[in-house]
């Protein structure tokens, strides 16, 4: 499976479980220290948003980071556009060339890293905070977890950046831990 194909795939899973999202799961925290369910799957919809853009080589509407902390009425369909219209751009524009992403001017394959680092990691905090299991094949977790490897650097971890620390997962672990492990969660 090429990127394009497995993010498709994963965000199709990460569809189906923004729409399993019911109120008594509502308030949940997540591993994302910031946001409860609902919170989490509004950052989904926004960022899908803007990674749809850069995709397009547009320009977001807003800045998902000061987006507002109101729902999104119906995330599900919301989430569902833009992914759409995500995978898409990527299909017909293809890869080798530069996007605009966040006021920087990045190589496209870079951007389409990040956005499977993204959705498939949050997908998995979704999944955890909800009580139901990760949707992701080892397959699709190894492709992120190799692209993730060349695309986050230490850089961006710690205190007052994007990313918390890595914590140490074993090489034999399974796919999903080696993943969360690399992204900062305790898996």
């Amino acid at each position: 499976m090429g990127d394009v194909d497995v993010l498709e795939s994963v965000l199709s899973k990460d569809e189906a479980l923004i729409g399993g999202v019911t109120p008594d799961v509502a308030s949940r925290p997540t591993d994302c220290p910031d946001y409860d369910v609902t919170r989490l799957v509004d950052h989904l919809v926004e960022w899908m948003a803007s990674f749809a853009a850069a995709a397009e080589g547009s320009a977001p509407a807003d800045d998902p980071a000061g987006s507002s902390a109101d729902p999104t009425p119906d995330p599900a369909a919301r989430f569902r556009e833009h992914a759409e219209r995500c995978v898409a751009a990527w299909r017909e524009q293809g890869t080798e060339r530069t996007v605009r992403f966040m006021s920087s001017d990045l190589p496209a394959g870079a951007v389409l890293a990040m956005t499977l680092m993204e959705f498939a990691t949050h997908g998995c905090d979704l999944a955890r905070a909800t009580d139901r299991p990760v949707p992701f094949t080892d397959a699709e977790l190894e492709l992120v977890l190799e692209r993730a490897l060349v695309t986050l650097p230490d850089q961006y971890r710690g205190d007052g950046q994007p990313f918390g620390p890595r914590v140490d997962v074993p090489d034999t672990a399974p796919a999903v831990d080696r993943l969360r492990g690399f992204m900062g969660r305790t898996p």
